[in-house]
């Protein structure tokens, strides 16, 4: 019996870290959005630029819109700001959900790399960013007319991503 016990442990181990070696092996940006064809969540917040705005989700009703959440702290969100005008050029609507930061923050940064964004959505304190599964900045959902979520974009833009992805989700849901 205590030969069984001594052979179980080990086992017991290796299966533990066999567990543990494929959950930290896999690339979380990889994974598909739980919120794929249903509805952007409903929310009521302040606009970045305006603490006495209100908007909600009704706000992506009616037009295909990429939200993008992004923050000041975010380096990649820096690198894809180019992206992101270039889209705007390119005539696609756009709505920021400033994410964990603060307005003074938020603002100096839009100021500093510009400002493709219609509104931004000012949540301080994650709460839309949790209910949209984010796990960091920057990532970008597509929203059809209706406030279905129709693509995610998880993590950088790259400029290829423009090309590659981003235009042609855009073209498939226009």
């Amino acid at each position: 019996m205590r030969r069984w016990l001594l052979l179980l442990l080990p086992l017991g181990f290796v299966g533990i870290a066999l567990f543990f070696y494929q959950g930290l092996s896999r690339d979380p940006s990889q994974r598909d959005s739980a919120l794929m064809a249903r509805e952007f969540p409903a929310f009521s917040a302040t606009t970045l630029g305006d603490e006495t705005r209100r908007v909600d989700e009704s706000l992506l009703h009616g037009q295909l819109t990429l939200v993008n959440v992004w923050g000041e702290w975010c380096p990649a969100c820096k690198q894809e700001m180019p992206q992101l005008l270039e889209l705007a050029d390119h005539g696609i609507r756009l709505v920021g959900v400033n994410y964990r930061d603060t307005r003074e923050k938020g603002t100096e940064f839009l100021q500093q790399y510009g400002n493709p964004f219609e509104v931004n959505v000012f949540d301080p304190d994650g709460a839309l960013g949790f209910d949209l599964g984010v796990y960091g900045a920057p990532e970008t959902f597509l929203v059809d007319e209706k406030g279905v979520i129709r693509y995610h974009h998880k993590g950088y833009i790259s400029p290829s991503d423009v090309q590659e992805q981003i235009l042609p989700e855009v073209e498939k849901w226009r």
